[in-house]
């Protein structure tokens, strides 16, 4: 399974917390987790999954490999700016928005649009599942991969 994970680049130290548990959530599922591979939720996320050991793969919207985090295993140049937002949405088998601005909107419009299932922390109010604490949104992943 493949879990994509987006957010903003720039987010608050609690919204940064929030996003390493769910890598470090992402990673005890057996995932891979993907991101947009640059800072804030994305790297947060990333890094909470390294921690867990899982593999972790940004997709990046530049052409650039250093512009990624650190946490990254593998990092995918596309030189396309932030229509790489396709990408990352398309490569998750779910898509779980953390907080995040225009960009996330973005993202999750185009998981949404690729019949995704779309989870939210924190983020936007657009008809997704949103919760406001890690608990909760694994829960509720937990339940819809068991259908119930």
């Amino acid at each position: 399974m493949y879990v994509s994970v987006v957010g903003g680049e720039n987010c608050s130290p609690e919204i940064y917390e929030m996003a390493e548990e769910v890598g470090r959530r992402v990673a005890r599922m057996g995932a891979v987790l993907i991101t947009g591979g640059r800072g804030g939720v994305m790297e947060a996320a990333a890094k909470g999954a390294k921690e867990e050991g899982d593999v972790t793969i940004g997709i990046l919207p530049g052409e650039d490999r250093e512009e990624g985090n650190p946490y990254l295993d593998y990092v995918i140049v596309t030189g396309i700016g932030y229509a790489r937002n396709a990408m990352v949405a398309m490569n998750g088998d779910i898509v779980i928005a953390v907080d995040g601005h225009y960009g996330t909107l973005s993202e999750i419009a185009y998981a949404l649009e690729f019949g995704k299932r779309v989870y939210g922390l924190m983020t936007w109010e657009v008809g997704v599942k949103n919760f406001n604490n890690v608990d909760e949104l694994f829960d509720e992943i937990k339940r819809d991969m068991l259908g119930n």
